[in-house]
This record gives structure tokens, sequence and C-alpha cells, in this order.
């Protein structure tokens, strides 16, 4: 189970690690402090008693995992501290809206049940081992039953160009990038978590990732090369870091991409999902590259929150944009396990 870095109990958004101390973030922490506080608040506030949340999607297994890791990114662990309990009513909605084929949904996914069941056994895997007994009890067929269903979703066969990847239905023929991002962060943690993912499914994966890249451009696309590119390049790039192929020349080249198209992201579609990618992404390709990413983010995005500490957008709704958000903006604090940098994570 991963329970080291979750050791203090109480931590607050002042907790970064020391080596970031010295870098571009440190330029911005007292703003980024206060804007990750407004926005966890926003959220408590609107989380209702069976642990949804008001608003479009809030009562989706995807988007309530997101505000969960949103808590988490920061140290709220569950049941301890100020919102403890926030992440204990997360938990419990997604163990209770499982189905007789192990997806974890409600029926109301917005893109389908795999966006939301990939997103939701990610959040099982990041928080396992820090519940109670009890709920650890619970959570342990659980989601063993929803990795089974990523793999399974994956073997589905498709033709080459879809070979590797996930879609929006367990049974699907296609795959897109985007919904296949959030399987690869799922198996990676639950890889990570001591569940035994098969080599073959990481292996299959990277190649789907790598058929939607444009080696010329750097830029990896939906169902292609290039569509959609500002909001899913970072989504490849970090499938690539992920699965242990740091500092690649596609992963270089598609850091270049990011760097010259970001002022592009807030003008497009689904952009707080383009940015929660990217940032993940340019921390672990590091150097220039997150450098020059969180200069922008950090003076950005900030100025985009309202006064009730909410974020919009002009897709997905205000509590997917907030959670989100603050999930891009915590990467650096290196609370959640799926943002530790583990290059041999594939390796024998």
């Amino acid at each position: 189970m991963i329970l080291g870095i979750f050791a203090v109990v109480s931590m607050c958004c002042t907790a970064v690690s020391a080596d970031l101390a010295v870098n571009v973030f440190s330029k911005y922490q007292a703003e980024v402090d206060k804007t990750i506080e407004e926005g966890l608040n926003y959220l408590a506030n609107i989380q209702t008693d069976n642990g949804s949340f008001y608003g479009s999607l809030g009562d989706s297994s995807g988007v309530v995992a997101l505000c969960g890791m949103a808590f988490l990114s920061v140290g709220h662990t569950p049941g301890y501290g100020p919102h403890g309990e926030v992440v204990d009513k997360c938990i419990d909605f997604i163990l209770e809206h499982q189905d007789d084929q192990g997806v974890l949904h409600n029926g109301r996914s917005g893109h389908g049940p795999m966006y939301s069941h990939n997103i939701a056994t990610l959040f099982l895997s990041e928080v396992s081992g820090m519940v109670t007994p009890e709920r650890q009890e619970a959570l342990e067929p659980t989601l063993a039953r929803a990795i089974n269903v990523i793999i399974k979703a994956q073997q589905v066969p498709k033709e080459l160009r879809h070979r590797g990847g996930w879609r929006y239905k367990p049974n699907s023929r296609d795959s897109d990038l985007s919904c296949s991002g959030w399987a690869l962060m799922a198996l990676r943690s639950s890889k990570l978590n001591g569940a035994n993912i098969p080599d073959s499914s990481i292996k299959h994966a990277v190649e789907y990732v790598l058929r939607n890249h444009s080696e010329r451009s750097g830029t990896f696309g939906y169902q292609g090369q290039s569509d959609h590119a500002i909001t899913l390049t970072g989504a490849g790039l970090l499938c690539l870091e992920l699965c242990g192929r740091h500092g690649s020349p596609s992963s270089l080249k598609a850091g270049d991409f990011i760097l010259n198209s970001l002022r592009q992201l807030p003008h497009s579609d689904h952009a707080s999902y383009g940015n929660y990618y990217n940032a993940q992404a340019m921390f672990q390709l590091g150097g220039k590259y997150w450098e020059k990413y969180a200069d922008w983010m950090y003076t950005f995005w900030p100025g985009e929150q309202r006064e009730d500490g909410s974020f919009t957008g002009r897709r997905d709704g205000t509590v997917y944009n907030t959670a989100v958000t603050i999930l891009a903006l915590t990467v650096p604090y290196r609370q959640l396990p799926i943002y530790q940098r583990d290059e041999t994570v594939d390796e024998e």
C-alpha cells in the first residue's frame, strides 16, 4: 500500500517539497496557496450528503473522483484534518456505484462509463492504504474488479489504429487518446501500488499512444496525430513519461510544441483538462519545460478564479473545471503518488 508521503495527516497547502523552494514555483507560492484553499473550500461547500457535488456532472463517479484527488493533492487524507470527511464521502460514493460488470459509474458519466470508470479507478488506487480498515476491506475487491475492467476493455478486438487503447464503453471497438490517458494512469498507479498489471497492457498502450503522435510536429491527437492537439499533446507526453520513456525525442518534441502553443490553450474547448495534462507532463519532463510552463500557468490561471473560489470554462461544468485546475496547480506539491516520477515502472 502507498502510505509514506501521507504520514502528516493534517498537511495544508504550504507543504511543498524542499527542493522546490528555489525553483520557479517559489515566486508564486503564496498566491497559489490562497487560490487552492479557496478552490477546495468551494468544493467542500457544494458537496452533498451522499458524497456527490451540486452542479453539472457533480454526481458523476469520475468527477467525484477528481474532487477527491484535488483534496488529496495537498495532503488532506481520509478522515483527518478539516477536509478529511469530504474525502471519505467521495470514496464511499464511488464504492457504492460499481455495477455488476465491475464498472464504476452511476449512469451519469458525461462522455461515457469508461471515462468515469478510469478516473474513479485511479482515485481508488491513489487512496488505497490511507482509509480505515473497514473502508479498505470494501475498497480492495472493488478496485481489483475495476482494474480487471480496464484490462479486459483493452483486449477487445480492434483494427490496428485503435489497438491498445480505450474508448467510452468496455466493449468499444475504437479508442481515443483522452480516455486512454486516464486508463493508463489508473494502470500505472495500480502497478506502483502492487497490482499485477500485465506488461503487455502497458506495452500495447504505449504503442497506441505513439500511433497518435506526429514525430514531425510533436503533437498527439484524439484519434489521429493532430486533432485537438492543443489540449491533448500533454496527455500523450505524460503517457510516455509515465511508461519509462523519460526525455525521449518524442517527449522533447511534444514539450516544445506545448511551450510554443500554450497561449492558445485558454481559448480551446476543455482548456482546464489540457492544462491539467500539460502541467503533469511538463513537471515529469522537468528542466526548461517545467520552468517555462509553470511560469506561464502560475501567472495566468489563478486570475481565472471566481469570487466563490470556483473555476469555470467553455465546457465540462464548474465542478470538473475547479477540480482539474486545482490538480494542475498542485502538481509540484507531489502529494499524489501518480505525480511521482518512476522511470523503472515497466522494467524487470
